[in-house]
């Protein structure tokens, strides 16, 4: 594997006392050194920057299959949304683009080493710094993981031939180190170890805020998203029973009740990311735009999830339980000129001021990075591929009858009926038409089409879209499901006119190139 000189620069900034301006007031106050880590108030405090603050959701947003083009007279963009969207290697920067993210993950995968080191030297294993060691190998292995799922191939049986990233595990003290970047294989490998070692020592008693940092319940849905990840489909049942517990409907987020709030999109965004909610596990902040793209607001409405995605792919479209009306939360749709969207109240725009008097800040959010809703679904599909089809049934009747009104049981029959009646999207001539089914060719094997198997996945994965729409996973579900997307510009009356370009299965560009900044210091390309 070719080597390179330096990840960027962010590694250099653990050599010095490191401010991150900003988002910090969500959480607890960083310290003003970090050479001095002796003490378990100064780990904890630096362990408050092992998260990331730039997030990677709405680039994930914006290469999936969640967004159309609503064309070129929309003037509602930039050049990095136009860039993104068009799965175009990124030049521009921009405080959500993937440069951004790089360097915020590896900013916060070299806290966790400090941390990690600092609790080494100490030598006494109290029950806190326990605890502390638990979440920093956490914070490091779940870095490492959204890396490798933003600039990675998914992880096959053949990940040992595909391109990695360099695991960190050490403070950078070199000021030109050299790493290998190495095999996707070695990733999950260091991921998985860190996540075994850390298991057994978490524990929420030294956390003000739990639902901030990993606290036990958000460390076993990690687990199982990335076992899930990793095609270890048991081990993705056992940590999903451990997050969810004997009674996972006690669990869920409370649809019902949000639905008898007063209806602005204020109240209900803040109650969604609210840290009281059993839905919520862990809760990230970051600069963002996301409360303003997937919100009430014309900016940057020239690629959006419009009314056609809606009513023919996911939260308007008739589905198995019946109509839009039977979500306890309907979807909100604003049109208008130079403006189609479709969706639910998720994220909150938040507002910080650098300058009040010349009105000038920074934009925030505050979102889930773990729910409990979507650790059900990824163990209904752990049960899908192990072809335990009654206990997955049992699953989606669960979370379908909490998001609506829905008295239906679902069953492995009534479940193949539905979606095998259904057109596979893109069928027509073309390639532009959309229904609820799209074909499935993941790297790992399933049945055929029109097999219990396959039908099961297909309500699986238009269940689990649903329920993480506007928070980037479903790129991840395309990624591994080789899912494949024409991008289609919409005419002026929201249906498609043509098609702008395609991703197929094995197109390359979806494992996103690495930053250009970090290619420029001599770091491996992903091929084009």
């Amino acid at each position: 594997m070719k080597k390179y000189n330096k990840l960027y620069s962010a590694f250099m900034l653990t050599l010095s006392a490191l401010t991150l301006a900003g988002c910090n007031d969500f959480l607890d106050t960083m310290p003003d050194n970090r050479a001095q880590l002796d003490s378990e108030e100064k780990i904890q405090s630096i362990l408050t920057s092992a998260y990331i603050d730039h997030e990677p959701v709405l680039v994930a947003e914006l290469v999936s299959d969640n967004m159309d083009d609503y064309g070129a007279n929309n003037p509602n963009t930039n050049r990095w949304f136009d860039e993104t969207f068009a799965w175009k290697d990124e030049t521009e920067d921009a405080n959500e683009s993937l440069n951004s993210f790089w360097e915020s993950a590896f900013v916060a995968i070299a806290s966790a080493n400090e941390a990690l080191q600092a609790i080494e030297e100490m030598g006494t294993a109290t029950n806190s710094l326990k605890e502390c060691k638990a979440e920093a190998l956490l914070c490091r292995a779940y870095n490492h993981f959204m890396l490798g799922c933003m600039f990675c191939k998914p992880y096959t049986a053949t990940a040992s031939n595909d391109l990695g990233l360099p695991y960190i595990e050490h403070p950078e003290t070199e000021l030109n180190p050299q790493y290998e970047r190495g095999t996707l294989a070695e990733l999950y490998s260091k991921i998985d170890r860190d996540i075994q070692e850390a298991l057994p020592l978490i524990g929420d008693s030294h956390y003000k805020v739990p639902k901030y940092h990993f606290n036990t319940k958000a460390a076993y849905a990690f687990a199982c998203r990335f076992y899930l990840y990793y095609e270890k489909w048991e081990e993705a049942i056992k940590y999903a029973n451990l997050c969810l517990g004997s009674q996972p409907k006690t669990m869920l987020r409370d649809w019902k009740g949000m639905a008898n709030m007063t209806q602005q999109a204020d109240a209900i965004t803040n109650e969604y990311v609210n840290a009281n909610s059993n839905a919520n596990l862990l809760m990230l902040t970051g600069y963002s735009t996301l409360g303003i793209v997937f919100g009430p607001y014309r900016n940057y409405s020239r690629y959006s999830h419009g009314q056609y995605l809606a009513m023919n792919e996911d939260m308007r479209a008739t589905n198995i339980w019946g109509g839009a009306l039977s979500f306890y939360m309907t979807p909100k749709v604003y049109t208008g000129t130079n403006m189609d969207k479709t969706i639910f109240w998720k994220m909150p725009y938040m507002f910080e001021y650098t300058d009040p008097v010349a009105g000038i800040g920074y934009n925030h959010t505050v979102y889930p990075a773990f729910t409990t809703d979507e650790c059900l679904l990824n163990r209904a599909e752990a049960y899908i591929l192990l072809k335990q089809y009654d206990e997955a049934a049992a699953d989606l009747t669960t979370w379908m009858q909490n998001i609506t009104k829905s008295t239906k049981t679902l069953t492995p029959a009534n479940i193949a009926q539905f979606y095998d009646a259904q057109e596979y999207s893109y069928s027509d001539t073309e390639g532009l038409q959309s229904t609820l089914k799209k074909h499935l060719n993941p790297a790992f094997q399933i049945e055929e089409e029109g097999s219990t198997q396959e039908n099961m996945l297909q309500c699986m994965l238009g269940f689990r879209r649903i329920e993480t729409m506007h928070a980037g996973l479903r790129w991840f579900d395309v990624k591994r499901y080789g899912i494949e997307i024409p991008r289609r510009v919409m005419n002026a009356s929201g249906t498609p006119q043509y098609k702008s370009d395609f991703l197929s299965k094995d197109d390359k560009r979806r494992a996103l190139q690495i930053p250009l900044k970090v290619r420029e210091a001599g770091f491996e390309a992903n091929p084009r």
